[in-house]
C-alpha cells in the first residue's frame, strides 16, 4: 500500500485531503500541521513520499534529512519552487512536482478587485463611514472603463485578468517575452516594457519571481510610468523594489498601490501581530496609507484553489510512487 505523509496541513485543507483519501482507498495518507524541517523530516520515515506547502526553504539540510528517512519523492501544494535547493535535490535524486495551475481565477479576481477598490477609493470611504461621515466629497473615484490597463505576464492568470478588465470595458495592453497566439492576433501586445510603462494608467503583474524579473519595478521603471500610475502586485514580492515604490508614493508619481506579496514576507505574513510589536516599519507605513491596500499573500486563498492544490499534489505523489511521471513534475 502506498503511503504519503503531508506536512503543514491547515484545517481548511483537511476536507480536501479526506476527500482524496476516500477516493483513493488503497493509499495511506497521514499528516501533521508542522512544517517540513530537518527536525520534522523523521516523521516521514516509513512513507513513500511527502506532500508539502510552506514558505520555509527546502535547504540541503532539510532534503538530506528526508533522504536519510528514505524519502526522495516530494510534491508541493503550490506553484513556487524558488525556495528549493535544486543542487541538493539532484544530488539526493529527488522527484519533485508542484501545482502550476490550481485556480487562475482566484488570483486574477483578487488583483482586479483590489484594482477596482483603489480606483473607487473604498479604503478611504470605509474609514469615513466607520466615523459616521457620510459625505461624498472629496472622495471621488475613477471608472475602470476609462483606464488603460497594462498586464505584465500573459500566462494563465494574466489572461484571466485581461478578460475581467475587458469585461469592465477597459483598454488592455500586455507585455510578455513568451507571447500567446490569441492575444497577439488581437493586437494587444506592446513590444517593450517601456511602451507599457508609458501608456498604462494601471499596471498589474503576473510574472514569476525568477532572477531575470528581480525588482522589475524599480526607481528607473517607475520614472518611465505615467504620473499618478496605479500598481498592483499579486505575483511575487521580489518583483518590487519596495523602497522605490514607497518613494513613488511619497512623490505622488504612484497614486495607488496594492500588494499581496512582499520580498521579506517570510516570518511576517500569516502571523497574528495584534498586541505585539510589529516588526516591519515599511509594511506598517504602507498599511497606514489611505491609497495602499495590503493583503498577506491571500490572492490564492479560495475554497476551489485549496481543493485543487491538495488533490493535484496528492495525485502527483501517487504517480511518483507508482513509477510514473505526473504532468506537473518539475523539470530541473
Amino acid at each position: 500500500m502506498a503511503k504519503i505523509f503531508a506536512y503543514g496541513i491547515r484545517d481548511d485543507e483537511q476536507p480536501a485531503l479526506n476527500a482524496w483519501r476516500e477516493a483513493n482507498p488503497g493509499v495511506t495518507v497521514e499528516f501533521t500541521d508542522q512544517l517540513l524541517t530537518p527536525e520534522t523530516a523523521k516523521l516521514a520515515a516509513g512513507f513513500d513520499a511527502v506532500n508539502v506547502y510552506q514558505q520555509l526553504d527546502y535547504t540541503r539540510e532539510t532534503l538530506a534529512a528526508l533522504h536519510e528517512a528514505g524519502i526522495t519523492k516530494m510534491s508541493l501544494r503550490n506553484v513556487g519552487t524558488d525556495n528549493i535547493d535544486f543542487d541538493a535535490a539532484r544530488e539526493f535524486g529527488f522527484q519533485i512536482s508542484n501545482v502550476p495551475v490550481y485556480s487562475p481565477n482566484a488570483i486574477a479576481e483578487h488583483s482586479m478587485i483590489q484594482m477596482s477598490r483603489l480606483l473607487r477609493r473604498t479604503k478611504e470611504l470605509d474609514a469615513k463611514i466607520a466615523k459616521h461621515d457620510l459625505r461624498w466629497a472629496p472622495t471621488i473615484g475613477r471608472e475602470m472603463r476609462m483606464q488603460t490597463i497594462g498586464i505584465i505576464g500573459t500566462g494563465h492568470i494574466g489572461r484571466v485578468a485581461m478578460k475581467i478588465a475587458q469585461g469592465f470595458g477597459a483598454k488592455v495592453i500586455a507585455y510578455d517575452l513568451y507571447k500567446n497566439a490569441e492575444i497577439e492576433a488581437a493586437g494587444l501586445y506592446v513590444d517593450t516594457l517601456d511602451e507599457l510603462f508609458a501608456q498604462a494608467d494601471v499596471i498589474s503583474l503576473y510574472v514569476p519571481g525568477v532572477p531575470a524579473n528581480h525588482h522589475l519595478i524599480n526607481a528607473d521603471s517607475i520614472a518611465k510610468m505615467k504620473d499618478g500610475v496605479v500598481i498592483v502586485n499579486v505575483s511575487r514580492g521580489n518583483l518590487m523594489d519596495i523602497d522605490a515604490v514607497i518613494a513613488g508614493l511619497d512623490s505622488g508619481k504612484i497614486a495607488d498601490f496594492s500588494m499581496d506579496v512582499y520580498e521579506e514576507e517570510v516570518g511576517l505574513f500569516n502571523i497574528d501581530w495584534s498586541g505585539k510589536t510589529f516588526p516591519d516599519d515599511k509594511i506598517a507605513d504602507l498599511i497606514s496609507r489611505e491609497n495602499v491596500l495590503v493583503t498577506p499573500h491571500t490572492a490564492f486563498y479560495t475554497t476551489k484553489a485549496v481543493e485543487e492544490m491538495v488533490s493535484q499534489s496528492l495525485s502527483a505523489d501517487l504517480a511518483f510512487i507508482n513509477g510514473e511521471v505526473p504532468s506537473i513534475a518539475v523539470e530541473y
